[in-house]
């Protein structure tokens, strides 16, 4: 049976850490109190013994001596009355005397000291109880008056394309004749309406005069009954309504331009512009806005399909978010009230103090995080929303989003794991004696064989390393309950696990050596074209990452490439957690990058046909490639900084880090200037540029990313919350992240080696780097936790579509 401490550590949510119960500290007090009164049972039992010697003297011992013990306990303990320990009221005061002036025992010390702390615990979780109702009671009204404002607008619309449809419909021709063409519906093939009136700038020029105000005065009856909508749900608006149309004598409307178009137009659907599209629409809508001939206030709103739909979606995940938000409350309700039940229990048990207990219980359910249902009604208002607005009515599709079922941990991936390692050992080694044996890796071995080998055999190896490590670092996140899930904003139903990284590692090692032996035994029979091989593998490497069946981790593969168009793409695309985090890891894989871009020069110009390898490696394109390929990661990661730089108030650390990235670019410009002229100039250029790097991101690394070198910190030159215990696992990572750091001291180092050393030098040493970067990566999401922790971030927020414009 497992002990509720341990259960209770597992189940607590990790942001929340800090405002759960304390229970080792409530269970270090218990074990105070039994300890004192141990102390205090076995001087009364030697005080007694002494006095028993006393009185019977030689007369040895008596019968009646245990009910002698007896009765002096129980007068111990009932001699000062007064001096009991209980749970006082607020007004009471506790009297550290008894009535005789004797000082209170050491046990109502400690058993006092136990009360006071659990009521500091108490008052700790109702305030951060209190706190977390409060904003997800306002976060639900929120979004419950923009999911109204929603369903109006739909429900306007669609009413409105309907009626339009209806007139165009009509048989009769002269009334046909004499309408103005109908603007394209919400369901239209273009989609789009303007809250002003307008479906596009080409709206402006076309027809006449009275085309165009016909349009005008559609689209602000639309409008009208939009802001009429939008008035109902709470939202004001500054400036008053629309302006009708004024009649003259004759009972004609007379269109003014003004009078039309003087909309106060202070609710807008606000997209984040996320993506390319986003932004461009954005553009597009201020560009038309400013541009606009009419007069129309140019702060007026669009509305069209896209937007309609992007609201609805952000809505349904801050649904989802608040109900998540909801649920991790009940469960911090729920543990709070069992821990504070289960160390009452062991109290009672040691201290018999039954009156204090039973006082502290009944105020433990008195209290809002135990007593109040609001949260409860909450829950179920949401779920009834869901149910009826985004999930068709269909309960099991609501719940498979509301709650989301855990995937079930299966030995089968543990056991293919043992399998495709063991068989890539057993293969690796039939490799190595193969190619021993055929004298392919000795001085008078082919040379074109082993660049081949060496590029395809590097990179798959490179990769497989890199997962392994991923799976580490999973499995370590795991261990220490630092939620990467919710920092990557990964599902948790079809997120990666430390097993499946470390299938998917051991699977891609198994094919690559197994077509490595292929091409060897096939290359010692004389076959033709056995460099073709490699690339076979190459594209089924490919074939499965763009694999569109649900087969293969799809989700996974499916987040990878929409990851790396995030990369590809910046600054175009908002910069998440993931994003920035797997650019990280191309920083420390611009080895693989070169291995890859060779190998699709050698396959794609078909130079495998001729083992024409000079091809790819001598021609100047090659040497410029190559110069760009070095510089992209650090590039696509200063392109991020500067994003979030825009995004996130000018916050100047982007800046700052941007600038990392810059001087890692400079001083891998210069040691590629080196490498081609080999001058004393160069290599302390090289010297200079590559120390001021590797100190500006040493700086970063152990400052910005770990958070360590604190010297106000309780632990020495650490930060104040580790969650690691054994303080010297810090210490040993610095040293080593400053060691491997330094590995391009080698690149101005003279080391004559041959072919083979040379290749094994440059694959060790990138190893070495991602080892490195594996190694950070623990580190970089532990300060990630504890900075969530430090701000009880447990759920994301999702910014809500509808929002006011400000207004003079």
């Amino acid at each position: 049976m497992v002990k509720f401490s341990r259960e209770y550590e597992a189940s607590i949510i990790p942001e929340w850490k800090a405002a759960f119960v304390d229970y080792k500290c409530l269970k270090k007090l218990i074990k105070r109190i039994k300890i004192a009164r141990r102390d205090a049972a076995s001087t009364t039992t030697t005080l007694l013994a002494t006095s028993g010697t006393t009185t019977t003297g030689a007369y040895g011992f008596s019968v009646l001596d245990p009910v002698r013990a007896l009765t002096a306990r129980l007068a111990a303990a009932s001699r000062a009355p007064s001096s009991s320990p209980t749970y006082v009221q607020e007004g009471e005061e506790d009297s550290l005397e008894s009535d005789s002036g004797e000082l209170m025992p050491s046990t109502n010390k400690h058993e006092k000291e136990f009360l006071e702390k659990a009521d500091e615990e108490l008052d700790k979780v109702n305030k951060f109880y209190a706190s977390q109702e409060s904003e997800l009671l306002a976060r639900g009204d929120a979004l419950i008056e923009q999911l109204r404002i929603l369903s109006d607008i739909k429900r306007i619309l669609a009413d409105h394309s309907a009626s339009r449809r209806a007139r165009n419909n009509r048989p009769h021709l002269s009334r046909a004749a004499s309408m103005p063409p109908s603007s394209p519906s919400l369901n239209g093939s273009s989609g789009r309406h303007l809250l002003s009136g307008l479906a596009s700038p080409q709206s402006m020029s076309d027809g006449g005069v009275e085309l165009q105000q016909q349009r005008v005065a559609e689209g602000a009856a639309v409008a009208e009954e939009v802001m009429a909508a939008l008035e109902r749900n709470g939202v004001s608006f500054v400036g008053g309504g629309i302006a009708k149309a004024k009649k003259d004598g004759s009972g004609k409307q007379l269109m003014g331009r003004g009078a039309l178009l003087q909309m106060p137009a202070t609710v807008r659907i606000d997209i984040p512009p996320t993506s390319p599209g986003r932004a461009a629409l954005k553009v597009w809508e201020e560009l038309v806005n400013v541009l606009r001939k009419d007069g129309a206030d140019p702060a007026a709103a669009f509305i069209h399909r896209k937007k309609v739909q992007h609201a609805e979606k952000n809505i349904r995940d801050a649904f989802l978010a608040l109900y998540r938000g909801l649920e991790l409350l009940k469960k911090f309700s729920s543990l709070n009230v069992k821990a504070f039940t289960k160390i009452l229990k062991k109290f009672v048990k040691v201290s018999e103090q039954q009156r204090a207990t039973d006082l502290f219980s009944e105020k433990v359910k008195r209290s809002p995080f135990s007593s109040s249902d609001k949260v409860l009604q909450l829950a179920d208002e949401v779920e009834c929303i869901f149910l009826r607005h985004f999930a068709g009515n269909d309960r099991k599709v609501a719940m498979k989003y509301l709650k989301p079922q855990q995937p079930r941990n299966t030995h089968m991936i543990t056991f293919l794991v043992g399998l495709f390692t063991g068989t890539f050992v057993s293969l690796f080694i039939i490799y190595s004696v193969l190619a021993h044996v055929a004298g392919i890796f000795s001085s008078t071995g082919s040379p074109a064989y082993m660049d081949i080998v060496y590029h395809v055999f590097s990179m798959f190896a490179l990769i497989s390393l890199h997962v392994f490590l991923y799976g580490c670092n999973l499995f370590m996140w795991k261990s220490t309950r630092i939620n990467h899930n919710f920092i990557f904003d990964f599902s948790s139903s079809t997120a990666l696990t430390h097993r499946d990284a470390f299938l998917m590692s051991a699977s891609i090692m198994c094919t690559v050596v197994a077509a490595l032996v292929i091409n060897l035994f096939l290359r010692n029979a004389g076959a033709t074209y056995t460099d073709a091989l490699p690339g076979a593998l190459l594209l089924l490497s490919t074939g499965v990452l763009f694999c569109p069946f649900n087969i293969f981790y799809r989700s996974t593969r499916y987040c990878f490439m929409r990851v790396m168009r995030n990369i590809i793409f910046s600054p175009f695309y908002k910069v998440l957690m993931a994003d920035f985090f797997m650019a990280d890891q191309l920083t420390s894989q611009i080895p693989l990058l070169r291995h890859m871009e060779f190998a699709a020069c050698y396959f794609m110009a078909g130079t495998f046909r001729n083992h024409a390898y000079e091809t790819c490696t001598r021609s100047p394109q090659y040497t410029h490639l190559a110069y760009v390929i070095s510089f992209l990661p650090y590039y696509w990661r200063a392109m991020q900084c500067l994003r979030r730089y825009l995004e996130e108030g000018h916050d100047i650390d982007q800046l700052a880090n941007a600038g990392k990235y810059v001087s890692a670019m400079v001083a891998a410009a210069v040691r590629f200037k080196y490498a081609a002229t080999p001058t004393p100039f160069w290599m302390w250029m090289v010297v200079i540029s590559s120390s001021g790097a590797t100190i500006y991101q040493l700086y970063w690394d152990f400052v910005k990313d770990w958070g360590f070198l604190n010297p106000k910190s309780k632990n020495l030159w650490l930060r104040d919350q580790l969650v690691l215990k054994n303080k010297s696992i810090y210490y040993v990572s610095m040293m080593l992240n400053l060691a491997l750091r330094l590995a391009w001291a080698q690149s101005v180092m003279k080391l004559h080696l041959g072919r083979v050393e040379s290749r094994l030098l440059d694959f060790s040493l990138a190893s070495l780097e991602i080892i490195r970067r594996g190694h950070w990566n623990f580190y970089r999401l532990e300060h990630e936790h504890l900075n969530n922790a430090g701000k009880f971030r447990a759920v994301k927020t999702v910014p809500l579509p509808f929002r006011e414009l400000e207004t003079d």
